[in-house]
């Protein structure tokens, strides 16, 4: 055991879910209306704890259990075999399995932007448990344990290079959403604007500061590698940041706040997977382009392909998980053929793993609330509560 590595990453463990809780249910939150804020921050927060109970119970064992191609089969289920003497690489295990942890949380949180305002929350949970274990948690070991997309599978000695996650966090969670929103068909009432920027803003601030943990942590080391992958991943979130703005300003004449921080979150879901692998000028030309890379695919999903993904998780981060992924073989640190393979492999499970997961949730649970729930909105409606009392 190295006691710095140990250190370092106890502190970005609690960054990442710093990213869940409160970063993402703020960044979220305050992008919808008044009445349903509630129920976005009750979809984030009962995500992370119902996440970390199945990920102790199977999750962790499936991702990281054994060296098989496919699934790390069933051996550590309730962390069976971990004690304070193991060891995964310089780090505890009992750590390492709490950093991966909110990974595993944050993962299916990402799919809330798609369905807020108008799913069940019986749904939300059912399918969030099921599609953390028969979707993301295989990835994870095809991808991260050894599994058969690593060095040596079948790509042959080079395997798929995603450093933090763009393909195991945000092209699934992305994919993820695209298919849920057209499941769901659009909100009765889209003209909304979001009703509090400020609060989207600091949830954003939260997420950019949690990112230092999300990618500087995927080292596993406190080492120069880890304080490269901070530094990339800062500076292609201010250069998306920028050109989200600027892009904005040269098509509407004006640059919005909104926008600004959503550039912010589609540089650092593009760096992500490359993070550890270039170079801070290589990070600013990811940046750059997904700044407006993924500002188009937004305006493609909504008013080409008129698919309510409510809060642009496909847009910014699966095409800027999957932008990501690619450049690492445009920037020569991985091969094509690696890289795109994965990406179709992995795209084509979840794609698979969500509609059926969808058919089997849905013949439980309501997939959407009534139009009576919808336009009394979710907060009142389904958990009895408001946001805001402006008479009290």
């Amino acid at each position: 055991m190295n006691a710095a590595d140990t250190a370092w990453i106890m502190v970005a463990t609690a960054l990442v879910l710093f990213m869940t809780l409160p970063g993402l249910a703020l960044f979220y939150g305050g992008l919808v209306r008044a009445r349903n804020v509630l129920s976005v921050f009750m979809h984030c927060y009962a995500i992370a704890c119902l996440m970390s109970v199945l990920w102790f119970a199977f999750g962790y064992s499936i991702a990281f259990g054994g060296d098989g191609p496919y699934w790390g089969g069933l051996d550590k289920l309730f962390l069976n075999g971990v004690t304070l003497d193991s060891l995964t690489g310089t780090l505890p295990e009992i750590l390492f399995f709490a950093f991966q942890m909110t990974f595993a949380i944050i993962t299916p949180a990402l799919i809330v932007g798609a369905y807020v305002e108008r799913i069940g929350f019986g749904f939300v949970l059912l399918f969030s448990a099921l599609w953390m274990l028969i979707c993301y948690a295989p990835v994870v070991h095809w991808v991260w344990g050894g599994g058969f997309l690593a060095d040596g599978g079948i790509f042959g000695e080079v395997g798929v290079r995603d450093f933090a996650g763009g393909i195991v966090v945000h092209e699934t969670a992305g994919l993820a959403a695209f298919i849920l929103a057209i499941f769901l068909g659009a909100r009765r009432d889209k003209a909304k604007p979001p009703h509090n920027p400020g609060m989207v803003m600091i949830g954003a601030a939260m997420l950019w500061v949690g990112w230092f943990g999300f990618n500087g942590g995927s080292q596993l080391a406190a080492d120069a590698g880890a304080a490269m992958a901070i530094t990339v991943t800062h500076l292609s979130a201010a250069a998306a940041s920028l050109t989200w703005a600027l892009w904005e300003r040269i098509k509407f004449g004006r640059a919005s706040m909104v926008g600004l921080v959503t550039g912010t979150i589609a540089g650092l879901a593009s760096v992500t997977p490359a993070a550890g692998f270039i170079t801070p000028i290589e990070a600013l030309i990811i940046g750059a382009v997904a700044g407006v890379l993924c500002q188009e695919v937004v305006t493609l999903v909504r008013n080409k392909l008129v698919i309510d993904d409510t809060l642009d998780v496909f847009a910014v981060h699966g095409v800027g998980g999957i932008f990501g992924t690619i450049m690492i073989a445009a920037f020569g640190a991985g091969t094509w053929t690696a890289q795109l393979g994965s990406l179709a492999i992995v795209g084509l499970w979840t794609t698979v793993v969500t509609i059926a997961l969808i058919y089997v949730c849905r013949a439980i649970t309501h997939l959407r609330v009534d139009q009576e729930t919808e336009t009394t909105g979710l907060d009142l409606a389904v958990h009895g509560e408001r946001a805001y009392d402006l008479n009290s």
